[in-house]
């Protein structure tokens, strides 16, 4: 057998060990828009500083994704980028490459021709690698590039590898953990935490839900077993059991990392990690509460990456989005957004501030917590235990001379009236609402205690909305249903709404979705514009919802669960969805 040396296409490029890489691989990424000079520079003396590759040190930082270095790699070297669909159906040559190899240098045989493999990888410079296997099976070995994710993912698919599992050596630690933890002193308990297991557990299960897209992470302590759940498009599904007998390790170490207190084991408590996941910042917000079986967590995702801050992508109808933009050009008023917790109220106020967000106008949030950082607006966290409320900010706020505020929730009396005297003194305020239609909030406002006549002349648009699974594009087929939709509808609709349902889809499930049938969500929302019928209507005593809401129609008002059937019709969603979220208004 000949030994034949890998090759890149041809391309002849430098090597990170080779001098001049650095600056010529640089060059590419700031070509590339990948990165900035500022973080070229921070990435070459980190670097210089730990003897450690450029590239791998940007990802550490968190200054370039894996994701874009895989498309950085495949640039510099002229390499084909594996996706998922390149994939082959069953695992080559796994009688001669073990999955322990395989793992090990990070590489997947993708085909096979002529005497010829293509090789997949994640680090094309790994030439010993690369090198051992061309000389094991005797062929040419051509590379192609495959981002980390992928590869773990094609592992556990072909290979049905969970790469979860934690070591046999591990047992010392297993012993040393058992128990309910208020035994163990709380310095050894704080070593087991920092020990290597722990770590690369914590750190699977958070980077395996930030690769799924889960929006919280549940650990739930049980008699005999923790539970990890994800939440996904809304719904939990278990993601792992892991033995109690790390139950303690497991809590101490998310604890350490949120820089809670370890030894308080009685209270809730509330933290932050800020972490690095395949190249990219993310913040997770932990919560912990005391049970029966020692403390739950909630770990909170907040991954900036995945929230694109326009109305377009949140889902929100062409009709919708002109009534925002309407409401967001007036000089003052009160625009509020409605709807339950985890429904995208913060997302749509987000999104636009970051519309509004233009060097002439000075924007204030006061937020609890601050989710997403929004550069060239003033964002206060509200600290309660030191007096700084949302009443208290808002009023600093005011002497701070704002065009725009948002406040984060209006929960009280106190902040409402604020509210009103901010726009009333020609601001624009933002705000959220927990109610379940758009005119309740009107309702509620007034029972909270604010004046009509107030209310009618400070208000001026109120949107309520609700996420919905949207339909996976890979697997949905054409509803079986559609010639009885109408039949399995759970509330009429007006005579003026005419629906087409041939376009209604139905899920089905495949491996893009798990098997659920839908992958990723969108927004259903109705919009109330106080237009001056209804500010007369709201000024008056004897009017009710229904009144208000026939106004509200004679304007051209769609309700949630209205604007939810257009979206079945037009094969976005699924009629169940909009009932599960909706109500007849």
């Amino acid at each position: 057998m000949r030994e034949e040396p890998p090759t890149t296409g041809g391309a002849k490029v430098l090597s990170p060990r080779q001098a001049g890489f650095v600056d010529a691989f640089s060059a590419l990424l700031l070509r590339e828009g990948l990165v900035d000079a500022a973080a070229v520079t921070r990435a070459k003396r980190a670097s210089e500083a730990t003897f450690e590759r450029l590239d791998a040190v940007m990802v550490k930082l968190g200054l370039l994704s894996e994701a874009d270095l895989c498309g950085a790699y495949a640039a510099y070297c002229g390499l084909k980028i594996v996706r998922s669909s390149d994939l082959p159906l069953q695992p080559l040559l796994a009688d001669r490459l073990k999955l322990t190899f395989l793992k090990g240098s990070r590489t997947l045989p993708i085909s096979v021709s002529d005497g010829v493999l293509l090789l997949a990888t994640v680090d094309p410079f790994d030439e010993e690698a690369h090198k051992a296997i061309s000389y094991m099976l005797g062929w040419r070995v051509d590379l192609a590039v495959i981002a980390p994710a992928d590869i773990e993912r094609a592992f556990r698919k072909l290979y049905q590898d969970d790469g979860a599992e934690l070591v046999g050596g591990d047992q010392g630690l297993i012993t040393v953990g058992s128990g309910d933890g208020n035994e163990i002193d709380v310095e050894r308990l704080r070593d087991i935490a920092n020990e290597a297991p722990i770590i690369r557990l914590v750190n699977q299960i958070i980077a395996s839900a930030v690769e799924r897209g889960a929006s919280d992470i549940h650990i739930e302590p049980g008699r005999d077993a923790v539970m990890v759940r994800f939440r996904l498009d809304g719904f939990l599904q278990q993601e792992r059991v892991v033995p109690s007998t790390f139950r303690a390790a497991l809590t101490t170490r998310i604890k350490i990392m949120a820089k809670l207190d370890i030894a308080e084991r009685r209270l809730p408590q509330d933290g932050r990690i800020k972490t690095a996941v395949r190249g990219t910042e993310i913040d997770v917000r932990v919560s912990t509460l005391p049970t029966a079986f020692g403390e739950s967590l909630v770990l909170r995702i907040l991954d900036r990456t995945r929230v694109e801050l326009e109305f377009s992508k949140l889902g929100l109808d062409p009709a919708i989005q002109a009534g925002l933009h309407g409401l967001m050009e007036l000089p003052s008023g009160i625009i509020l957004v409605t709807g339950p917790t985890g429904s995208g109220k913060t997302t749509t106020l987000y999104t636009a501030l970051k519309e509004l967000n233009r060097p002439e106008l000075k924007l204030f949030t006061v937020e609890d917590p601050i989710e997403y950082q929004l550069g060239g607006v003033n964002q206060i966290q509200v600290q309660p235990q030191i007096g700084l409320d949302f009443p208290a900010a808002l009023r600093s706020i005011l002497r701070q001379d704002p065009d725009i505020i948002m406040i984060g929730e209006i929960r009280d009396l106190e902040t409402a009236r604020i509210a009103v005297q901010a726009s009333l003194t020609g601001h624009l305020v933002f705000s959220t609402l927990h109610t379940n239609s758009a005119v309740a909030a009107i309702t509620r406002l007034i029972d909270i205690g604010i004046e009509r006549y107030l209310l009618a002349s400070t208000l001026t648009g109120i949107m309520a909305q609700r996420l919905v699974r949207r339909l996976c594009s890979h697997c949905a087929r054409g509803a079986a249903y559609r010639a009885e939709a109408p039949s399995r509808m759970r509330w009429p609709v007006p005579d003026d709404l005419v629906i087409d349902w041939s376009g209604a889809r139905e899920a089905v499930g495949c491996d893009s979705c798990h098997g659920t049938g839908y992958l990723g969500r969108t927004s259903v929302a109705e919009l109330l514009v106080i237009d001056d019928d209804m500010r007369e209507a709201v000024g008056r005593r004897s009017d009710d919802q229904r009144t208000m809401i026939s106004l509200a129609r004679d304007a051209g008002f769609r309700t949630l669960y209205e604007a939810g059937l257009i979206k079945v019709s037009k094969g976005e969603t699924t009629i169940e969805e909009v009932l599960r979220v909706s109500r007849s208004s």
